[in-house]
């Protein structure tokens, strides 16, 4: 036996397989246009259209852990709750079955025509719709290809004793199939991986279905670790998001394999007629369809366990809006009213935001880089609904004084959504100082730290102008930035001293300067902010 051939042909054909699997994933959401997380965060309002959008972005982008990882960073930025976030799981499952389907279609020998007619839309089509379908197709074909060098590179394991007594073991001890299948998948970190090679196996004749099938539940839970690797370090909330991806899997597929000959049984039924690698599909299927009817009524249940598994308190910020009344733009006096509330609201926390970036980048804490940035995507959503519903105002007719209201609270919006950008800019900044090892001098950071007082001032003065229509704190803000620009000016010129006496260096010197710029900016729409609040009407 030639170890060096059987080794090069199942590695470069796992390869293979996995560069078909994510190129053809890279086409289908190029195709539909991106949009997966958005998708995830507007159907999931109950648990089945929770299930239903898992299903269908886990189709889409042919990764269930890739969703599962998308629905933990939503809940770690606290756009989806712990229960929203159980069903798309369930649905990432479901969809993930897709794969195994696809796999189970035996036309490897066309393999190679397949990818010709995807490098002919890859190539000789300009239009990027038809380039997306070109590498939908050429990875379509180039996991059958890797399919095929894997099939070729495992053939000569079938005059192995050693490897047919011990697929004739697993076949006969069900629960070492589920270890082999579950350890399997946590290094390859891809059961649509796994559950390929299964199927190649069990078509060359090296494993019967009976022994297939707790090889397949065990792939099942090893997908999980990569749930579990994106919630390190995550809110308590993702944790428990992760956690409840384990309990489904470990829980479902131990039910499996205890039941193992009814399931046997009713994969047979299924998959009358059919190539065995067809009816591993049929049971990865079955396995994780049922798994979900089971769970799908048990999700108060499930987030109940894993808020006891994993105590401590999430972040209460509400990811929508609260004032925004769609049955009051009949009344658009009243509608105006309520979207003022919201802009206030939205101030707050492009403040907070604020607040938690520059208080990151001296304290480097990751926590207040986490909620800066939480923080500033709920302020970018807000800014979203607001315009919308601004605009929809518009349209339902207002007075001439009233219409020239709104435009300011319009501009008002940009202003505060201009802030929390800002803010997103200081963490960067307070990255790269991390990752490039840069320390402030002590006079460079004293000056910083007058800025930023003044420049959180200018904010906090704005927000209390524009919730109580109080002049004399728009007044303030005025003074505020005017300081803001004239420390911004002396700061500049200490600093450019300070670079031509070496004592900073060129990158903490860029650093600085740009955070002069964030904050002199802040104070320039604080400064909007408090001239709209002096100029109302």
């Amino acid at each position: 036996m030639d170890w060096q051939e059987l080794i090069f042909k199942f590695v470069g054909g796992l390869g293979i397989f996995l560069f078909g699997i994510k190129y053809m994933s890279d086409g289908l959401q190029k195709s539909a246009g991106d949009k997966m997380r958005g998708l995830l965060e507007k159907y999931t309002s109950n648990p089945v259209l929770g299930v239903l959008a898992g299903v269908l972005v886990t189709i889409l982008i042919q990764s269930s852990s890739g969703t599962t990882v998308m629905a933990i960073g939503l809940v770690n930025a606290g756009l989806m709750t712990l229960r929203q976030a159980i069903g798309v799981i369930m649905g990432a499952n479901v969809g993930t079955t897709m794969t195994a389907f696809i796999v189970g279609i035996k036309i490897e020998e066309y393999a190679l025509p397949i990818i010709a007619v995807g490098a002919f839309f890859l190539f000789f089509l300009n239009k990027k719709r038809y380039q997306y379908i070109g590498q939908i197709i050429f990875g379509f074909g180039t996991l059958f290809l890797g399919l095929s060098t894997m099939s070729g590179g495992l053939k000569p394991l079938r005059e192995m004793p050693v490897f047919t007594d011990f697929m004739v073991d697993l076949s006969h001890q069900p629960f070492l199939g589920l270890l082999v299948g579950t350890v399997f998948t946590m290094v390859v970190q891809s059961s649509s991986a796994t559950i390929g090679i299964l199927q190649t196996i069990a078509d060359e004749g090296m494993i019967n279905l009976s022994g297939a099938l707790p090889i397949l539940f065990g792939d099942n839970i090893g997908t999980t670790i990569t749930a579990v690797l994106a919630s390190i370090g995550a809110t308590v909330a993702a944790k428990r998001t992760a956690l409840v991806h384990v309990i489904f899997n470990v829980v479902g597929a131990l039910i499996f394999t205890i039941l193992l000959p009814v399931v046997y049984n009713v994969v047979l039924w299924l998959g009358e007629g059919v190539n065995i690698r067809m009816q591993i599909a049929y049971a990865h299927g079955f396995f994780n369809v049922t798994n979900t009817l089971i769970f799908l009524p048990l999700i108060p249940v499930l987030a109940w366990i894993v808020t006891k598994a994993i105590p401590g308190k999430m972040q209460e910020i509400e990811f929508k809006a609260i004032y925004l009344d769609e049955r009051l733009l009949a009344t658009p006096a009243m509608a105006l009213g309520q979207a003022q509330h919201e802009i206030v609201r939205m101030g707050k926390y492009a403040y907070e935001s604020f607040q938690d970036a520059t208080g990151f980048f001296f304290s480097k804490d990751t926590k207040s880089a986490d909620l800066s940035h939480q923080k500033e995507e709920l302020v970018n959503e807000l800014n979203r609904k607001i315009t919308d519903y601004i605009v929809k105002i518009h349209q339902k007719g207002l007075s001439p004084a009233e219409s020239e209201n709104a435009t300011g609270w319009f501009q008002t919006v940009s202003d505060l959504e201009r802030i929390g950008d800002h803010a997103e800019n200081i963490v960067e900044l307070g990255e790269y100082r991390i990752t490039h090892k840069l320390e402030l001098s002590a006079d460079a950071s004293d000056e910083l730290k007058e800025m930023i007082e003044v420049a959180n001032s200018a904010v906090d003065k704005a927000l209390i102008a524009l919730e109580n229509h109080d002049e004399d704190a728009a007044k303030e803000v005025l003074l505020l930035e005017s300081k803001l620009d004239e420390l911004e000016a002396e700061y500049r010129m200490n600093h450019i001293q300070r670079l031509n006496q070496n004592q900073c260096s060129v990158g903490t010197g860029s650093i600085y300067l740009d955070l002069l710029t964030n904050l002199e900016r802040i104070g320039d729409h604080s400064k909007n902010i408090a001239q709209f609040v002096l100029h109302e009407k």
